[in-house]
């Protein structure tokens, strides 16, 4: 029992923490917080800035919205950054309904809403734009929240996380907030140095509790269970004392492979593939349980256990549309009437300002009788609204199945019940690889809704060479380390140099997380170094000899084997050269020793056929047993010399089995004439190259003649000797590496400079920018310098809207895979300056590669037809038809030539050009295109 004092103590904490911020902030949520929520939000009411890792769905987004709260009360603003509109969207919406319009700005580039208010909500580009533009806005600032901050690692996107965490005013406290990540730690070390005192705040607890499952045929399994059978969930299940895997899927599994090798070895003896093996077992035919479900048929599995909503991973946007038309075929319906009406009522609200005479093109009909079944897929080649519609309807429990592929993993808020992945294995965009312990967490964590669901559930459909255990390895790791995928850009140099100038910026660049990983990595590269080099001591330690020095003494015998290796090499490579000379002079009729086998065989030359590649002709013979083979000069280890001759039929026809015999029997008389063919075997090791090599020579009677030769222990001294020429090897390399890691971006930036500074967007030193070097500065894209590049060089003067929309979109499209490169048909007015377009990316290319930077994306015309009769006023059934594009795609490319388009509209130095790329902003930016949000 307490004591007094301590009672008395422990009411004065309550008192005092009932008059805090987080008390007032926590009495409205309306729920009690978790311990890492209230650990977050303390760390922020005391004024350091956190970094907040949890699983989806725990409820890190409460301490970004107490961070609003803080601004709010103190009389400061508050930046939501968020890595997509939709997300920005989403959040100024909740905002809203919690402190009012009147509080709440939005800007994403599509919207610009209230941005004078004290907390104003954007994508982390807009952010960041404001940064180097030295915005107002940003005046009286004093939190910023990084919602999914973890997208940092994002290839194309993530230096922009970094970019701003870095340039942000040092009294502005941040508050980041991640996805579980394994080197939660490491990143919150960086962010302490960046921005001062960080607090890094790690939870894996999840909220909704996740159970894993594999479903066999249409049977539902557990997948972890303790000793005596009974299921464990999922997140916990692997790290029970005594927790194992199913042993009923261990088993099925077993005596999966079983049955496939008995099958596959009935097939060896000749059985067609078609023909079952005679007792072959259940998995003959397909998984444990029967044959493979179809998506409908897990679909209902799933309803009749109570598990939906669901959402199913499938990596391909096709297989995510082919799930829909299945289900609708299959005639699943998975809502009442009531919902029906309500699905409805939503889609032709979301969808009235699309013009009635797209909606056909746009697949709407098809798309709205999914929806009204409560089936949706979900993936970037949707069209816009069509996504935002499926992500309400699943947010309010209406749409009960979604395919989607695994962006939808990332951002949107779109928790489901349970969560089905159909495979384990995903395409890269270059080959089909193993979905990761990262990537599996982060799909399965859709699984499970805080405050609606008891538990979530996560299914693993079975198929052919599934493997329990490893799909529990999958369940049970924490494997997803944040890597910076930062590199200093062009944009970003100048903007830089302007700001702060060059020497500084190299300083900044150096504080990138990037090089704070590279940095690390060193460290234990280092300390690798010195741990090698202690051995090394020991090694030459032992290695050592009283009768001299024994490293003078291996480092001859180095030699010496070098040498002979290289003349062995050169000996091969004449008896190479002498075989093909020889294979070269056969003629029809020789009869010559065969290579391979441990018997002589003798063939007789029909004739020379023309070998592949650089290896000349190759002999077709006709061997004593009768066989037809062709050999080359690479079948013979030398000299290839006839030992008879046979007389060849001119007519001789190889294929026919009596020519065949006939032949053979000419050719052994023949070699029974010269005693059987017995001729005596080259030596294979030439003639004694090494024996006559002087400095060979030279090389062993200095070995002979050094002390340590006669040492009895000469060999055990040479296994030491050995040991620490390989240790000194890897030694050298690990320096090298770290000569190569440190200073890796500050390396960059200085590259970037320099060619920069060649093109004339900086000073001749590289320390200033110069006129058209604030063009540039304008220019935010992906291809930011080749769009400078054209600017200046007039490469699209003189274009008319709908031309320099379509000259303008080859630096915006990008082919995917699956469409392949097409006709890249262009319009006749905009040819010109495409050509011109891509003369100036080779030239690029060509000095970016002699400036060692990573080139710059190749343009792509695949889409300028189309953009062109879009911006001609042409109706959009026709534009997609002639484009073979996803409507989705169409609009999402048409979104981002808008907002390139807007920016050469701002950076050109051309009145003509400025006019032109604002009409065809607004000639793109018509009907479905302006009546969506880009995500």
């Amino acid at each position: 029992m307490a004591s007094p004092a301590e009672r008395y103590a422990a009411a004065r904490r309550r008192t005092e923490e009932s008059r805090t911020e987080l008390a007032r902030f926590a009495g409205t949520v309306g729920f009690e917080l978790d311990g890492f929520q209230l650990q977050a939000c303390r760390a922020l009411e005391a004024g350091r800035g956190v970094l907040v890792a949890a699983p989806t769905g725990a409820g890190k987004t409460v301490v970004g919205e107490f961070a609003v709260h803080l601004a709010l009360r103190t009389g400061r603003k508050a930046f939501y950054t968020t890595p997509i509109k939709a997300l920005s969207n989403q959040k100024y919406a909740e905002l809203v309904e919690r402190h009012g319009a009147a509080s709440v700005g939005l800007l994403t580039g599509d919207n610009s809403v209230n941005g004078e208010a004290p907390v104003v909500v954007m994508t982390t580009e807009v952010l960041r734009n404001m940064l180097y533009a030295g915005s107002a806005l940003l005046d009286g600032l004093g939190y910023v929240v990084m919602d999914e901050v973890h997208y940092l690692a994002d290839r194309s996107r993530g230096a922009v996380w970094e970019e701003v965490i870095i340039h942000l005013p040092s009294d502005v406290l941040v508050a980041s907030l991640s996805a579980t990540v394994s080197n939660a730690e490491e990143f919150g070390a960086w962010l302490d140095t960046v921005r001062g005192d960080t607090e890094v705040v790690v939870s894996e607890h999840r909220p909704v509790p996740l159970w894993q499952h594999l479903l066999v045929g249409t049977e539902l399994y557990d997948l972890f269970t303790d000793p005596a059978g009974d299921p464990l969930e999922g997140d916990e299940g692997s790290l029970v004392p005594g927790a194992i895997v199913n042993p009923e899927l261990v088993a099925m599994a077993r005596q999966q492979l079983r049955s496939d090798r008995l099958a596959a070895a009935g097939r060896g003896r000749g059985r067609g593939p078609g023909r079952p093996r005679p007792g072959g077992g259940r998995f003959a035919a397909g998984p444990p349980g029967g044959r493979t479900p179809s998506r409908a048929q897990v679909l209902e599995r799933l309803d009749a256990a109570g598990l939906l909503p669901a959402i199913t991973f499938i990596f391909s946007r096709a297989g995510c549309d082919a799930a829909v038309q299945q289900c609708v075929a299959w005639g699943l319906r998975l809502t009442t009437p009531e919902d029906s009406r309500r699905i409805r009522a939503i889609a032709e609200e979301r969808c009235a300002e699309i013009p009635s005479s797209d909606l056909a093109v746009l697949g709407y009909w098809e798309w709205l009788d999914g929806l009204e079944r409560g089936l949706a897929a979900h993936h970037a080649g949707l069209l816009p609204v069509f996504k935002e519609t499926v992500e309400q309807l699943f947010a309010d429990g209406l749409v009960k199945a979604v395919f989607a592929t695994e962006t939808l993993a990332l951002g949107v808020n779109m928790p489901a019940r349970s969560v089905v992945l159909e495979r384990l294995v995903k395409w890269n965009g270059q080959t089909h690889v193993d979905v990761t312990p990262g990537e599996y967490t982060q799909l399965t964590g859709r699984a499970g809704r805080r405050g609606i669901d008891v538990e979530g559930h996560a299914v693993v459909l079975w198929s052919a060479g599934t493997d329990p255990e490893a799909v529990a390895g999958l369940a049970s790791r924490r494997t997803f380390p944040l890597r910076s995928s930062f590199r200093p850009t062009y944009n970003m140099a100048v903007n830089l140099v302007e700001q702060v100038g060059r020497e500084r910026s190299r300083d900044i660049l150096e504080t990138s997380f990037a090089q704070f990983q590279a940095d690390r990595a060193v460290v234990g590269q280092a300390q690798q170094i010195r741990e090698q080099q202690r051995a090394l001591a020991g090694y030459r330690e032992a290695m050592t000899c009283h009768l001299g020095d024994f490293a003078e003494y291996f480092a001859l015998r180095q030699r010496v084997t070098e040498r002979e290796k290289e003349l062995s090499r050169a000996g091969a490579a004449e008896r190479r050269a002498e075989a093909r000379r020889s294979v070269e002079s056969l003629s029809t009729g020789d009869v010559v020793r065969l290579p391979g086998g441990r018997r002589d065989v003798f063939g007789v030359v029909l004739d020379l056929v023309d070998g592949k590649g650089f290896d000349g002709p190759s002999p077709r013979v006709l061997s004593q047993d009768r066989q037809v083979r062709t050999v080359s000069a690479h079948d013979f280890t030398g000299a290839v010399e006839p030992v008879a001759r046979v007389k060849v039929p001119k007519a001789f026809n190889w294929r026919s089995p009596q020519a065949r015999r006939d032949l053979a029997s000419s050719l052994r008389n023949a070699l029974a004439e010269v005693g059987g063919g017995d001729v005596p075997r080259r030596r294979r090791g030439g003639s004694g190259a090494a024996d006559e090599d002087t400095v060979l020579a030279e090389l062993r009677e200095r070995l002979r003649a050094h002390p340590c030769h006669g040492c009895a222990d000469r060999e055990e001294h040479a296994r030491w000797a050995v040991r620490e020429e390989k240790l000194a090897r890897d030694t050298r390399a690990l320096q090298r590496s770290i000569e190569g890691r440190t200073g890796t971006i500050a390396r960059t930036f200085d590259r970037v400079c320099d060619l920069l500074a060649e093109l004339g967007y900086l000073t001749a030193d590289g320390t200033a920018v110069t006129d058209i070097g604030r063009t540039l500065r304008r220019i935010n894209a992906e291809t930011d310098l080749l769009v400078a590049q054209c600017l200046r060089h007039g490469a699209w003067a003189g274009l008319g809207p709908a031309d320099l929309a379509a000259a303008v979109s080859v630096l915006v499209h990008e082919s995917r895979r699956d469409e392949g490169s097409g006709s890249e048909r262009v319009p006749r007015r905009a040819e010109e300056a495409i050509a011109a377009t891509v003369r100036l990316w080779s030239d690029l290319t060509d000095r970016e590669d002699h400036h060692k930077v990573p080139a710059t994306r190749e343009p792509d015309a695949g889409l300028a037809w189309a953009v062109h009769r879009w911006a001609s006023g042409h109706r959009l059934d026709a534009v997609l038809r002639e484009a073979d594009l996803a409507a989705g795609d169409f609009v999402r490319r048409c979104k981002q030539l808008v907002d390139l388009l807007d920016q050469v509209a701002a950076a050109s130095l051309d009145p003509a050009v400025r006019s032109s790329a604002r009409e065809a902003v607004d000639a793109v930016r018509r009907g479905v295109v302006a009546h969506t949000s880009l995500t």
